[in-house]
């Protein structure tokens, strides 16, 4: 706090708190979507199936890959969510990863939880 006191440039890995305004054009879209009932509940586990053609899509156009909706896309809560699956899809009980210091700490939690044993390494200014 107190290097952004004195006018240094911080980037804030915390929370992911947002440092600015939600822009008015998605309060009204959200507002307008919380009349709709069907709204009212949680999204399929895999992700919206609509989504999930549009990320297939996406990389076909951009990587010439052909993807299944149904078996080879998922729409994940977040970040961690994310990077908690791909360890688990990825690592076997005693795999090494490497978790950089600072990371954003619930991070290596997926690794820990898949078996593995966590290397962590600093990082520096260059």
């Amino acid at each position: 706090m107190e290097a952004r006191r004195n006018g240094q440039d911080i980037i804030d890995f915390g929370m992911g708190n947002p440092d600015q305004p939600t822009p008015e054009l998605i309060v009204d879209k959200l507002r307008e979507s919380s009349l709709n009932p069907s709204t009212h509940r949680y999204s399929q586990s895999k992700g919206i199936p609509r989504l999930r053609k549009a990320i297939v899509d996406w990389y076909k156009r951009r990587f010439d890959v052909d993807l299944d909706p149904e078996n080879e896309a998922v729409v994940t809560m977040g970040s961690k969510e994310g990077l908690a699956h791909l360890a688990l899809a990825t690592l076997d009980k005693g795999d090494a990863v490497l978790v950089p210091n600072p990371s954003y700490p619930v991070h290596p939690y997926g690794f820990v939880i898949a078996g593995a044993e966590l290397g962590m390494y600093q990082l520096v200014r260059i």
